[in-house]
C-alpha cells in the first residue's frame, strides 16, 4: 500500500490545476502548434488550397516512400477519389529535431512546405516567415 492511497480512496485531488501548462500532454500541445500554423496560412491560402485536412501522428509508418531519405517530418497525401488532400505531421521526429521553444517555427515550416507543394509554389511564397 502506498502512502498516498492510505485508506483505499485514491488521490484526493489532481496533481496539477486545470489551467497549468503542464496539465496538457505533449501531444495536445503539438496539435495546438499545428493548428496555429494552419490558422496563420488559412486567411491567405484557404480559398486556394480547397479541401484539405491537416492531421498529426506520433511517428511515420515504417515503410518510407521511395523518394524519402531518412525519417519524414510530414507527408502530403494528394486528393484522390473524392477524398480531400491530407497533410500529416509526425510529432516525435519533429520533437527530436527541435526543443520546445523552436518547435513552433519548425512545425510552421513543415506545414508551409507541404502546402507549397500542394499549390505548386515556393514555401517562402506561401509563408513569408519560412526559414526564420
Amino acid at each position: 500500500m502506498s502512502r498516498r492511497d492510505r485508506h483505499g480512496h485514491g488521490l484526493r485531488r489532481p496533481l496539477l490545476p486545470f489551467g497549468a501548462p503542464a496539465y496538457r500532454t505533449r501531444a495536445e500541445r503539438f496539435d495546438d502548434a499545428v493548428a496555429d500554423a494552419v490558422h496563420r496560412l488559412e486567411p491567405r491560402w484557404g480559398s486556394v488550397w480547397g479541401r484539405i485536412e491537416f492531421g498529426t501522428e506520433d511517428v511515420p509508418p515504417s515503410d518510407p516512400a521511395p523518394w524519402e531519405e531518412g525519417v519524414p517530418l510530414g507527408r502530403l497525401f494528394p486528393a484522390d477519389l473524392g477524398q480531400p488532400a491530407r497533410v500529416v505531421l509526425y510529432r516525435r521526429p519533429l520533437e527530436q529535431r527541435a526543443e520546445w521553444p523552436h518547435l513552433h517555427a519548425l512545425v510552421r515550416d513543415v506545414v508551409a512546405e507541404n502546402v507549397a507543394h500542394l499549390l505548386g509554389r515556393a514555401p517562402d511564397e506561401v509563408d513569408p516567415d519560412y526559414g526564420t
